[in-house]
């Protein structure tokens, strides 16, 4: 990121406002890790010896938004470039008793705080004045050699909030990272305790992982920890190096940027069907939008299979879907996976590209209003026959209205 970045620069100013102040301020934890990766920081966190009420008082009450002063956690906004950084107080966290969250918390000190966080690689603070790392918890060692590893006693961490095993298995998988044996060992131990957590905490985690371009990585580290089991269940395998949907989930690689909705799909195929894949969606809370898109994507998966031998009645449809893209992408991978004849996929996709949006999907020759004008009312015959004209009007055998509502009258004349 350059020096230009607006988010970058008023997270320099706000540290340097907070330190000409008299107090203590560093940027903390994942800007920090991506900085010293080389990579891009999606946002910048601040962390100060300055109380919540000092911060505000500092940056004024407008431009601060007490999102979690009880924690000491304060939004300070920049309204001419709309930029925020959240700043929060060096703390340490009180006992958990729900596995999710601390009962409260003690501002403390830089060392004491970076005690409290989840992994080393997530534990260090950056002084972007004097251009230094500061490092209690030796990140910046297992940053070096690819290790996410907890802070202190993994089962420790683990039990103060039981998310941070589905966390250490996204970031070890997102940066190539392998996990620290012991790390690993107490996530085994104490997979089946994920249910603490919500089920929309958990889908987050699942979301991030399955978007990622190292999902495949991800799926299959949660099989080793034993985790896939527990939050996602449909998802059945053997052994997770070893089944067609890891594979599956690697060739989506090939793809740009695929949804999460599409890579869900892939990880259910062999395991649910459209119906099955609503209930999974519904689990674990997804959005009408994506459960809707995922269990199309999963029914529909077979019929690209039998492209050529779909009836265009039924071919036309299918592509002409909002999901037709990603239908063919799964497709197209699905059967990269198993080393299968391309050739439906080939067919469906040439099909999609060459034919007119007017041909695939055309405006209907009769509509609702004629059959009522001839007496029909609302239901199922009434969309019977609605049905019957349309896959004419698909299959090319009526191209106009004329002939439309030729065929119109002989179907209701047929009863």
């Amino acid at each position: 990121m350059t020096a230009a970045d607006p988010q970058r620069e008023f997270a320099v100013k706000v540290v340097r406002r907070l330190v000409e102040a008299g107090h203590e301020a560093l940027w903390a934890g994942g800007c920090v890790r991506d900085l010293l990766l080389g990579r891009e920081p999606g946002d910048y966190d601040v962390a100060t010896s300055a109380t919540p009420q000092q911060v505000r008082e500092l940056f004024g009450r407008r431009r601060t938004i007490p999102v979690g002063e009880s924690f000491g956690v304060i939004i300070v906004r920049e309204p001419r470039t709309d930029t925020n950084v959240e700043v929060a107080t060096f703390r340490t966290d009180l006992d958990y008793e729900d596995g999710r969250r601390p009962t409260g918390v003690v501002f403390s000190s830089a060392e004491e705080d970076a005690q409290r966080r989840d992994f080393t690689v997530n534990g260090m603070f950056y002084d972007p004045l004097a251009h230094r790392v500061i490092d209690y918890v030796g990140g910046e060692a297992d940053l070096g050699h690819g290790v996410v590893r907890a802070i202190g006693d993994p089962h420790d961490r683990i039990r103060e909030d039981k998310l941070r095993m589905l966390r250490a298995v996204r970031f070890a998988a997102r940066f190539e990272f392998t996990l620290d044996e012991t790390t690993a060992a107490a996530v085994r131990e104490m997979a089946k305790e994920i249910h603490v957590v919500s089920v929309e905490r958990i889908a987050a985690e699942l979301r991030k992982m399955l978007v990622d371009r190292h999902r495949h990585v991800a799926v299959a580290m949660l099989h080793e920890a034993g985790l896939a089991t527990e939050v996602l269940p449909e998802a059945t395998a053997v052994h997770a190096d070893e089944t067609r949907r890891i594979r599956v989930l690697d060739r989506l690689r090939l793809l740009d940027a695929p949804s999460f909705e599409l890579a869900l799909a892939a990880l259910l195929l062999d395991s649910t069907d459209g119906p099955a894949t609503i209930r999974t969606a519904k689990r674990l809370r997804l959005s009408n939008d994506e459960c809707d898109r995922t269990a199309w994507l999963v029914a529909n998966r077979p019929l690209v299979d039998s492209a050529r031998e779909l009836a265009l009645h039924e071919l036309k449809p299918l592509l002409a879907h909002a999901g037709a893209a990603e239908l063919l992408a799964l497709a197209r991978c699905d059967l990269l996976a198993a080393n299968a004849d391309l050739s439906s996929v080939l067919f469906a996709e040439d099909y999609l590209r060459d034919t007119p949006r007017d041909v695939l999907d055309p405006p209907p020759l009769v509509t609702g209003q004629d059959l009522i004008e001839r007496g029909l009312q609302p239901g199922p015959r009434f969309k019977e026959v609605l049905a019957f004209v349309r896959r004419l009007q698909l299959d090319e055998r009526v191209d106009d209205r004329e002939a439309a509502l030729v065929e119109l009258e002989s179907r209701l004349r047929d009863g």
